[in-house]
């Protein structure tokens, strides 16, 4: 049964479903809309029924029925309707029904009264027994969520719902809830009376932190035991639009291509929103505010309203015009709402990137330089450009290059990174005799090619002028080297050839002179005006400053222009052989046995000419001296070698000088009479000269003795040099001591402490001289009783044994053995005071003796009676220390 104001949309509905008419009282100071709820019934109880509102961005409807307004919003005097629809998920069936709203006047009680109406929740009745089996039970209630608004302004606690037991008629129960929001963290949000099952909230809740509470109601009798089983309370906390919508960046940053068409994509700015994104306090739009600068168009951008992102939208995007654009991004929630939305805003910088829609431009048709001839790597001019797109990009760097007047590349020209110019210079010398002046064609375009539609030239071009300026230019000899042969042997004076240079200056009138620069050997000269060479001293082929036949001589030309200029020139003179130099006889020492057998001697001959003007030799022994012939003979090998030997059976050991006449094979031939000095020795069945014979016949030189006699001379001088020395040297040390007054000599003065000895009585050193002149008396003098006790008592000297002057070495250990005796019985040794005076202080010293000092100890009662006991050598002590006070 429908509600007269609620019609059905399906006239196939059987069963009754009653929409009850809702009307929400708003409470005009608070400005809240209270909660109802919908009543949907059918006969059969069983259907699946959703809600919803005609005005969802103002009312929702949760699927318990509950309407509640979204958002808060001022409401008129008059009334207010809205539709709310029903629709049976398994039929498809759909109702609806009308809700009106109508203002309730705030009255004074109207905040502490609440709610007019509490929801019961009924504890589920526990399965029943009957005889011990189970019975059948209908299914537990399903309790539908509580939905509580965020950030409600109270009062507080408010109450949400009450639960109950239907035992509580019977007994006394005690009511709790427990779960995060009651007993755990967060706790004490939600609190319920013990007796009356009450359920509160204490403050207000804020969904952005926990958006769903999940509680458990208890209940227990007085004694704590269980009652019911637990049933489970979620609360949902209803989103507000209570948060702003925030920018992830403040400033976003983006690129567009300069001439983009208008649709291109640049960038995507992106906020987000704290509140529910599935309602419509979460649902952002976005917006452009404004745009800076507004040229060519106030509206070059737009943006998506739902994801963010910008394009272009017009047309004349310009990077030399404006370069970058400044837009305010507004984001709004409630899908962008005006007047209920919450905005924020953000910057977007677009920077409008270059792209290549401009040539370089050269800022003029010509260009002029110029450069010395022969020079290279000289800048000759420089070339500028002018380009409108961005600097240093491969859009504006200018790359050139030379199209024409230049055939030989001779020219080049390099781009300069920082100012974009063209800097031509010289790769190749230029000269000035063959070429005065270039006219060069120059091109000059971008490192990449123009965008396309673009409609300028993709290059420029201009003309170059480049003057070349004439220099004084080195002489050169022609040829050089210059070549010539001759033989060796000319005289002086002699003109050998003209060596002269060019001067490459053919518009100068130069005169170039000549000078020599080198000649090691000093055989040539050259005119200073003509250049014509003559020789100074004979040429020879065999000198060492010939190399390979060949001696180099360089001249050296200069000119008088300014500043001068030089040039040099090698003239090399191959020299030809001829027959100027006799053969000699190779080697010049040898040695043989005094036999004929089992050796020769082996020769050949030295020649410093070359062919044919040296060997084949021929070799002979000359006539005179007859020995020569009737001692040796010589026989020819072949043309360079040939053998000597002896002719006799036996000769004499010794060195002998056997003259050879050799023969060249010149034209006319040249033969010398060369000595080969042999040494005939003594040999052993090798063949070899034994070793006082080798030793002999070394063939020392009467160069080597005459050197030996001089070092032993030299040696012998300076031996006798150092005698002559050292004995002079005595002499002076003798004449020293000479002058030296007997009175100050003080050589009786020295005592050597490290003297092992019986004391200073085993010298004879008289130390009467170190006494103070007053006690220097004679002994028999002094009368008795006043002797010194520091003197040395007077005895007669003991006889001590007397070694002998060569002992034998088992007579060393009697002989101190005796010593040592004869030591013990002598009354005069050691030990008794003696004073040694170390230095002579003079007469009238004051100072008396240290010695024989008593001691202050207790000595004198102890008994030194053991000392006798000790032999000899304590004897003395004993007599010391051991007698009486006497």
């Amino acid at each position: 049964m429908f509600p007269a104001e609620a019609t059905a949309s399906s006239a196939q509905a059987t069963a009754q479903v009653t929409i009850n008419p809702v009307r929400f009282h708003v409470i005009e100071k608070r400005n809240r809309f209270s909660k109802r709820k919908l009543k949907f019934s059918s006969c059969d109880g069983k259907r699946k029924v959703q809600y919803e509102s005609s005005e969802p961005a103002d009312f929702k409807v949760d699927e318990d029925g509950v309407v509640y307004a979204v958002r808060s919003f001022p409401l008129s005097s008059e009334r207010a309707r809205f539709l709310v629809y029903a629709h049976d998920q398994d039929t498809q069936e759909k109702w609806q029904v009308a809700v009106s709203l109508s203002l309730q006047p705030a009255s004074p009680g109207a905040a502490a009264q609440g709610p007019q109406e509490i929801e019961e929740i009924v504890f589920p009745r526990p399965p029943a027994r009957s005889d011990g089996r189970l019975q059948r039970q209908k299914r537990d209630w399903v309790i539908p969520p509580i939905n509580l608004p965020e950030n409600s302004r109270g009062p507080f606690p408010q109450e949400l719902v009450r639960i109950r037991s239907d035992r509580d008629k019977n007994l006394s129960l005690r009511y709790s809830v427990t779960g995060p929001g009651a007993d755990q963290p967060p706790t004490g949000i939600f609190i319920i009376n013990p007796i009356s099952g009450q359920l509160s909230v204490t403050k207000p809740l804020d969904r952005e932190q926990i958006a769903r509470f999940h509680l458990r109601a208890h209940a227990v009798d007085i004694n704590g035991n269980q009652v019911e089983n637990p049933i489970d309370i979620v609360i949902n906390v209803i989103d507000m639009n209570d948060n702003r919508p925030e920018f992830l960046h403040q400033v976003w940053n983006g690129t567009v291509p300069e001439g983009s068409k208008p649709g291109t994509y640049v960038m995507t700015v992106t906020a987000i929103d704290a509140d529910d994104p599935n309602t419509q306090n979460g649902m952002l739009r976005y917006r452009i505010l404004s745009q800076a600068p507004s040229t060519p168009s106030p509206n070059m951008f737009t943006i998506n309203n739902e994801t963010g992102d910008i394009i272009t939208v017009a047309a004349g995007l310009d990077r030399e015009k404006v370069h970058q654009y400044t837009l305010i991004i507004q984001a709004t929630d409630t899908e962008g709402s005006p007047t209920y939305g919450l905005s924020n805003t953000a910057t977007a910088v677009i920077t409008v990137t270059d792209v290549n829609d401009n040539p370089p431009e050269f800022t003029a048709m010509s260009f002029y330089g110029e450069v010395p001839e022969n020079r290279v790597d000289v800048i000759v001019a420089n070339l500028t450009v002018t380009d409108k797109d961005q600097p240093h990009t491969p859009s504006w760097n200018a790359v050139y290059r030379i199209s024409g007047g230049d055939p030989t590349g001779r020219f080049a020209i390099q781009t300069d990174p920082n100012s974009n110019d063209g800097l031509v210079t010289v790769v190749k010398p230029i000269d000035f005799e063959t070429n005065r002046m270039f006219v060069l064609t120059v091109a000059a375009e971008n490192q990449v090619p123009l965008a396309k539609g673009i409609q300028h030239p993709p290059q420029s071009t201009a003309t170059v002028s480049v003057t070349v300026i004439d220099v004084n230019e080195n002489p050169y000899f022609v040829p050089n080297p210059k070549i010539i042969r001759q033989e060796e042997g000319l005289h002086a004076g002699t003109m050998l050839t003209t060596f002269t240079a060019q001067d490459p200056d053919r518009y100068m009138q130069q005169s170039i002179r000549y000078t020599k620069l080198s000649d090691p050997a000093n055989w040539l000269r050259i005119d200073p005006v003509n250049g014509q060479i003559t020789t100074i001293a004979v040429l020879d082929r065999e000198s060492p400053h010939v190399k390979n036949n060949i001696y180099n001589a360089t001249f050296l030309a200069s000119d008088n222009g300014i500043p001068p200029m030089s040039g040099t020139g090698t003239l090399q003179i191959y020299l030809l052989d001829i027959n100027d130099n006799a053969p000699q006889v190779l080697p010049q020492e040898a040695e043989t046995c005094e036999t004929p057998a089992p050796n020769a001697i082996n020769i050949t001959a030295l020649d410093y000419d070359i062919d044919p003007n040296a060997g084949p030799f021929a070799f002979d022994l000359p006539l005179s001296p007859v020995n020569i012939k009737r001692n040796w003979t010589i026989t020819r090998l072949n043309g360079d070698f040939a053998q000597l030997n002896l002719k006799l059976k036996f000769l004499e050991a010794g060195i002998y000088d056997v003259p050879i006449i050799i023969t060249d094979s010149g034209n006319p031939p040249k033969s010398n009479s060369s000595v080969l000095r042999v040494k005939v020795c003594q040999c052993d069945s090798n063949g070899d000269c034994t070793d006082v014979d080798r030793i002999v016949g070394a063939g020392l030189g009467t160069g080597a003795i005459v050197a030996i006699l001089l070092c032993i001379i030299i040696l012998l001088i300076l031996v006798l040099m150092f005698v002559v020395w050292m004995k002079r040297r005595d002499k002076e040390r003798q004449a020293k001591q000479l002058l030296i007054d007997p009175e100050d000599d003080v050589r009786d003065n020295i005592l050597k402490y490290d003297e092992e000895g019986g004391g200073e009585e085993d010298q004879d050193y008289d130390l009467s001289q170190l006494q103070q002149p007053d006690t220097v008396e004679p002994d028999a003098t002094k009368p008795v009783g006043i002797r010194r006790l520091d003197e040395r008592p007077i005895h007669a000297e003991p006889q001590y044994p007397v070694r002998s002057a060569a002992p034998h070495p088992g007579d060393i250990g009697d002989f101190i053995n005796e010593g040592l005796k004869a030591a013990d019985n002598d009354p005069t040794a050691p030990p008794y005071d003696s004073l040694l005076v170390f230095d002579y202080e003079g007469s009238g010293s004051t100072a008396g003796s240290l010695s024989s000092l008593n001691s202050s100890s207790s000595g004198g009662e102890q008994d030194y009676d053991y000392l006798n006991d000790w032999g000899p050598r304590f004897k003395k002590l004993a007599d010391m220390y051991g007698g009486s006070d006497d």
